[in-house]
């Protein structure tokens, strides 16, 4: 069950030639590759592609149409392991995942198939996860490009350059034997806009041809001597055959040339951002018409140094804009510019930050430094002209005198929430069970893994210790592991990180090693923190996937003894049972526990759905809720220090002489019951209820409501009149 359905949008994956097509950047690769003949397409979720492998899933038909293979690899190395396909065969193939996260799981297929080269167009497309908005260390897959001789791709962020890039980067692959990489960036891969169809097209080769005849040449296989053959081919023939490709085909491209004597060298896919900026400044329109002659490099690597030199020739100064760190593009340009003796002042990170995402402020004020320096503008502009303005709003005259600015903000300020678990997550109350047994047992190491459940390492938890990768969460504790001290390391990992690498680098290695760890699998039936895609383990039924297969199962099957399954993650009692055992237990071995419960979100978006039918059709529905009993609670908020659940808030005390608040329920709550079993579990209080809201309720509820409300009424009214005789 992915985020998002495209099951409408794949319908437009069947225009054709002379039909214009509108929608996202995703889908338009999606339609792009249709159009280039592919045979195959693998490839890893993760943001910002995740929507990539959605559309794939969703146009499983249209593929089928054409004989398409499409696999969800188990992992990044899975998916770049496909593309040895087109080492043999002329078949085109593309493989897609997270960049540089997923470069680096791919690392060894992707180096291997850089070597021997392939013969069918090999293409890697990347979401460059990069800026503030990313979710992964900062890096730069240029970095891997340029150590496996890899062609990188960067067009600017148009649906027409996005398409012309997926074509492009077939033929590039083919005509220099070498595997290439397009990145698409967060706003490429979301961006709308439109373009014209081409007619899609079947593969002239196809899988069965190469199943009929198998091909073999044992000069592509990465073996000595060949492997020692392979370098000098890449430097000798495959490079000048890309280099020849770029240049007859224009992938790069020239604007405003010869305008200045001065201008602007741009990776492609900063070309909005410096087209914006130029705007701002006065220096090119809304339609990209620019003042200051552009080089827009769409291939960021292999450069062109013919078109390097012919940008720089004649002029005065030159800047380079290239996002992230180290400044790769500037020191190769620097060296094409001294080896072919041109005079001319390269800038780049002297008037620009070393590393950041460059968004338009950033580039603006880099730009603007660069222009004023050669007096292209009038010195120390106020940044106000440079910005679009907005219209002030004129507010009555009461209301400006009740404004008064505070000279700092207030102390009590409620300070902001950090990131955290969704409402009624079921990885919560692990974690709950985590801190609620610290008080017996005292404080563990706990490594952490990339998922939703590195929320934990934040308030109210603050539990995790490392992270070191996808699935690597039992790996990264292996170090920890000894019987000489009655302490034990805790790992946690998700059930999409376990099939991802955890069940061999994680439980399995702790099984031959004869660790003496805990590793915990949060088994939410999705890969919830990529859109909620299936996995070997989802309990849906998927037509064209293999689903069902247990947990517990696999990793008895690799040896470990020690294993609890938890049914109901938010059965607190139990989850704490089986960790204070997982924890004491004599039995020496890895201890595996395995919580289970369906992702909360992913839960919603389907019972949501089946209750809006329901109620439709005049169907009982049942909402479960909490809340919270003001003239009971005590003030004491341990059940939000423990569970930290968006839903629980504070309100002022309704008992005049308590002065603590007290706890109550948003309407948010989806009924998920952490918080009621927290408060029996951790003997807090007893001011938490249950409530049923039922639509559509049957007659026996409907007579079984009014008694209860005359009962209720009774009471109330034989209280008000006790408070009137005690008044008297």
């Amino acid at each position: 069950m992915a985020e998002r359905s495209f099951v409408k949008e794949v319908k437009k994956l069947r225009l054709g030639k002379g039909e214009v097509f509108s929608g996202e950047g995703i889908l338009a690769v999606t339609k792009a590759l249709l159009e280039s003949g592919v045979a195959y397409v693998a490839g890893y979720q993760g943001a910002p592609i995740s929507h990539l492998m959605d559309v794939l899933a969703d146009a499983q038909d249209i593929l089928s149409e054409y004989g398409i293979r499409f696999e969800n690899s188990a992992s990044e190395a899975t998916a770049a392991a496909t593309l040895s396909a087109s080492v043999n065969y002329p078949l085109r193939g593309a493989v897609t995942f997270k960049a540089t996260v997923g470069t680096n799981v791919a690392s060894d297929a992707l180096a291997n198939l850089a070597s021997g080269g392939v013969l069918g167009g090999a293409l890697i497309i990347v979401g460059e996860d990069y800026g503030e908005g990313s979710s992964i260390m900062q890096e730069r897959s240029h970095a891997f490009a340029m150590k496996s001789q890899i062609w990188l791709l960067d067009p600017r962020p148009n649906l027409p350059s996005i398409v012309q890039a997926v074509k492009m980067g077939f033929e590039l692959s083919e005509a220099s034997h070498t595997p290439v990489m397009l990145q698409m960036r967060i706003r490429a891969c979301h961006a709308h806009g439109r373009f014209v169809c081409a007619d899609n097209q079947l593969s002239a080769f196809r899988i069965e041809d190469a199943l009929a005849n198998p091909t073999r040449d044992l000069s592509r296989i990465v073996l000595p001597p060949a492997s020692f053959l392979h370098e000098k081919e890449k430097i000798q023939e495959r490079w000048p055959a890309a280099v020849r490709f770029i240049q007859q085909h224009a992938l790069n491209e020239f604007f405003a040339e010869g305008i200045d004597d001065i201008g602007i060298a741009l990776q492609g896919g900063c070309y909005n951002t410096v087209i914006r900026a130029l705007n701002l400044l006065g220096l090119a329109n809304v339609f990209g018409e620019s003042r200051i002659p552009l080089y827009v490099m769409n291939v960021a690597y292999p450069l062109v140094d013919e078109e390097v030199e012919r940008f720089c020739c004649g002029k005065q100064a030159i800047l380079l804009l290239e996002e992230g760190q180290p400044n790769f593009v500037e020191q190769n340009i620097t060296s094409i510019l001294h080896q072919r003796d041109i005079a001319v002042r390269l800038h780049g990170k002297d008037l620009l930050p070393m590393a950041g995402e460059y968004d338009t402020a950033t580039v603006l004020a880099g730009i603007r430094a660069f222009l004023e320096r050669y007096g292209r503008i009038e010195a120390k502009v106020p940044i106000a002209a440079c910005q679009v303005q907005i219209p002030s709003v004129t507010l009555p005259d009461e209301k400006r005198e009740s404004i008064k600015p505070q000279s700092k903000a207030p102390e009590n300020v409620v300070h902001a929430r950090p990131p955290g678990f969704c409402t009624g997550c079921p990885e919560r109350p692990i974690f709950t069970a985590i801190k609620l047994l610290e008080r017996e047992l005292g404080q563990h190491h706990i490594s952490a893994d990339i998922g939703c459940h590195l929320f934990a390492i934040l308030p109210p938890f603050n539990l995790g210790n490392t992270t070191m990768g996808y699935g690597l969460g039992a790996a990264s504790a292996s170090a920890l592991s000894t019987s000489a001290f009655n302490k034990r390391a805790i790992s946690v990992m998700g059930d999409g990180g376990f099939w991802h690498n955890g069940l061999t680098s994680g439980i399995a290695n702790s099984v031959f090693n004869r660790s003496n760890n805990l590793t915990i699998i949060v088994d939410n039936s999705y890969t919830s923190a990529t859109g909620g895609q299936d996995i070997p383990s989802s309990t849906a039924l998927n037509a064209s996937r293999s689903t069902g297969h247990d947990i517990e199962k696999a990793v008895k099957g690799v040896g470990v003894k020690w294993v609890r399954t938890i049914r109901r993650t938010y059965d607190l009692k139990t989850m704490l049972k089986s960790l204070r055992e997982a924890l004491t237990t004599n039995k020496q071995g890895p201890k595996v526990v395995v919580a289970q419960s369906e992702c909360m979100l992913n839960k919603q978006r389907r019972i949501k759905k089946e209750n809006r039918e329901l109620q439709a059709a005049g169907r009982r529905v049942v909402h479960e809720r909490f809340g919270v009993d003001p003239d009971t609670c005590t003030g004491d908020h341990s059940c939000i220090r423990l569970s930290g659940c968006p839903s629980l808030s504070i309100k002022p005390n309704p008992d005049p002489l308590r002065t603590d608040p007290v706890v109550t329920v948003l309407n948010s709550c989806v009924g998920c019951g952490l918080c009621g079993e927290i408060s029996h579990t951790a003997v807090l209080c007893p001011s938490f209820f249950r409530a049923r809201i039922v639509t559509n309720p049957s007659r026996w509820e409907r007579l079984l409501d009014r008694i209860r409300k005359s009962f209720i009424h009774y009471l109330q009214r034989r209280e008000i009149r006790r408070r009137e005789r005690y008044e008297v």
